[in-house]
């Protein structure tokens, strides 16, 4: 459990989710993702804050939902989740990789690693405009 007993948090976020499809990390300076990467960690601390939310090392649920103007986005499922599951992890542990580029930012995470995840679900909807939404749920024992 969540020390501050925040069970769950929930936000949604504007544009495309980062995605997870090639070597080059998504936290690196300069990856062509990092707007979306900055995107998804800002609406992450909002929310954060908002609920009392620390960082979990339970098991947990990730739902995320897409929404598409064209009703396809332009990734695909695995991608994304995996783009979402790196981003909201711990990022403090030692890495060969500089994130001072992200400033206070790289201090943002719900869990301490995306193993955790143990349940996922994902679905895409028609939208004006792309946006998607992410919770991350802490699963009993």
């Amino acid at each position: 459990m969540n020390p501050d007993g925040a069970l769950e948090i929930a936000f949604d976020v504007p544009g495309w989710p980062p995605l997870k499809n090639e070597a080059k990390s998504m936290l690196a300076a300069g990856h062509k993702h990092h707007g979306s990467v900055r995107a998804l960690l800002e609406a992450a601390a909002v929310a954060s804050r908002q609920v009392g939310w620390t960082i979990v090392s339970a098991d947990i649920a990730l739902d995320v939902v897409v929404r598409a103007p064209a009703g396809r986005p332009p990734g695909d499922a695995t991608n994304y989740l995996g783009g979402i599951g790196d981003v909201l992890q711990d990022k403090s542990h030692p890495t060969s990789m500089d994130l001072s580029h992200l400033g206070a930012l790289q201090e943002v995470a719900l869990y301490v690693d995306d193993r955790q995840i143990r349940r996922v679900t994902y679905s895409v909807e028609l939208a004006a405009s792309a946006s998607y939404s992410v919770r991350v749920s802490i699963l009993d024992g």
